[in-house]
């Protein structure tokens, strides 16, 4: 089940899983949106709301794997990741926002428990980011601290700007000595994604929960250098649903990551992939087509970790490689 599925990536998705032959059911809140999908797509559909538990739980009783596409995920990844565990569906989601990562730590015993799999971030930034971490603490000997940063371009989805505008007042944080800690969000660095330093500006991303759990290093700080179009201003509900297909093949995205150990020798990686919406629903697909195959473990899981650091790899053109600057 695709739940959201009528949202700009939603709609993507749900076209790449039909495409790699996976059998689908879309869902959302807007019946007659889905009954137009649906009727495209040649698929079957179910018009359910959050609010009521046991509805979710009907509407998942047949369902294996559940990928969550509808932001605000403040919002939604709770009742639909406790119905997964109480259903045993497999949970996944394209969440940016660290709700879903928060969640997954909370419910990961009652996930083990009923023998269900929580997969926060199986596309965008996370499943990047996570790869090329993972890539970068394998080069250099007991990785102690890493920073990230990524490149984001072009326009932003309707979805994307409504999510990222009610998460505005969350606090930026990092990771030290294991920790997650406060910090101030203007403090600039730069890093270079192949074309000369940028400053970036730090945020919250919600690698500093998933790079934690994945790789153990105790040092963790997440930065975003946005060019383009920016945030995009007025009225939210006024943009359209998100860059064109032309718009996304002009606007590649960059991640950077600088891992340091303990003797202070420092390595840095460079990752270069197709727009963030084309990568995440190509990433969500294909992650929803692994899970259907058997290829999950039970608990909280982060992309990189549970699929390998080649993951990010296999999706479209993207290219992990050391930069030329790396010492």
């Amino acid at each position: 089940m695709i739940y959201g599925a009528t949202g700009y990536t939603g709609a993507m998705i749900a076209r790449h899983a039909q495409e790699a032959g996976l059998t689908i059911i879309i869902a959302g809140r807007d019946r007659e949106k889905l009954a137009a999908m649906a009727s495209e797509l040649k698929v079957a559909f179910r018009a359910f709301s959050l609010n009521d538990p046991d509805t979710i739980d009907g509407a998942l009783e047949d369902i294996d794997v559940l990928i969550n596409c509808a932001g605000p995920f403040m919002h939604t990844a709770r009742p639909l990741m406790s119905a997964a565990i109480r259903q045993k569906v497999h949970y996944l989601d394209v969440a940016a926002e660290l709700d879903s990562y928060q969640l997954a730590e909370i419910f990961d015993d009652a996930a083990v428990a009923a023998g269900v799999m929580l997969l926060p971030g199986c596309g965008g930034s996370v499943a990047m980011l996570g790869c090329l971490a993972a890539h970068a603490a394998g080069e250099i000997k007991n990785p102690v601290r890493i920073s990230l940063a990524l490149h984001v371009t072009g326009a932003m989805s309707r979805g994307s700007a409504v999510s990222a505008s009610e998460n505005l007042s969350t606090e930026c944080l990092l990771r030290r000595s294991g920790q997650l800690m406060q910090r101030e969000s203007t403090e600039l660095q730069n890093f270079d994604f192949g074309k000369g330093p940028q400053a970036c500006f730090p945020v919250t991303l919600p690698d500093v929960i998933t790079i934690w759990k994945a790789t153990a290093i105790p040092d963790i700080e997440t930065f975003v250098y946005v060019s383009g179009d920016g945030f995009p201003q007025g009225d939210l509900a006024d943009l359209p649903d998100g860059p064109t297909a032309q718009e996304r093949e002009a606007s590649r995205y960059q991640a950077v990551a600088e891992v340091e150990n303990a003797d202070g020798d420092t390595l840095r990686m460079l990752l270069d992939t197709v727009n963030g919406y084309s990568f995440t629903a190509l990433a969500a697909a294909e992650a929803g087509r692994r899970v259907l195959a058997g290829e999950y473990l039970p608990g909280f899981q982060t992309p990189a970790a549970l699929f390998g650091k080649q993951f990010a790899e296999t999706i479209a053109d993207t290219r992990i490689t050391l930069s030329d600057n790396s010492r």
